[in-house]
């Protein structure tokens, strides 16, 4: 949105402090997923950095950064691209625990962390496709 003098306010992206935030965010989540018996077996690569750069890319581009998913990508397809994993109830709370743990670290501004957390727990709530 630009105003009459001709700046432009920052994207969510850049207001919760670009990349670097999003870095820190994955990847305390990514080391909690590694250590976590519920989600380290939905991740069928030995290595989660895969999975690290693919979720850093999308968050960046959600949130208003740079288009590198698509690009790479194309569309992000959250629920297709699950489709082939039991994402569970319990694996959704597993999940929304490390990216807690993650948004916790970040000391964001009330308001962006109001942001960003509810549009975790609607993410994680919306890949459950498996019921125990």
């Amino acid at each position: 949105m630009t105003d009459p003098a001709g700046s432009q306010d920052p994207t969510p992206y850049e207001a919760m402090g670009g990349r670097a935030t999003f870095e820190r965010l994955v990847g305390r989540f990514y080391a909690g997923v590694a250590e976590d018996p519920v989600l380290r077996p939905l991740y069928p690569e030995e290595d989660l950095r895969p999975a690290y750069d693919r979720l850093l890319m999308f968050l960046e581009q959600y949130w208003g950064g740079p288009r590198t998913y698509s690009d790479q990508r194309g569309h992000p397809r959250l629920r297709m691209r699950h489709a082939p994993f039991a994402v569970t109830p319990l694996a959704r709370d597993r999940w929304l625990v490390h990216m807690r743990a993650g948004v916790d670290e970040l000391g964001l501004d009330p308001a962006l962390e109001q942001q960003l957390w509810g549009y975790l727990v609607a993410a994680a709530e919306s890949m459950v496709n498996t019921f125990e």
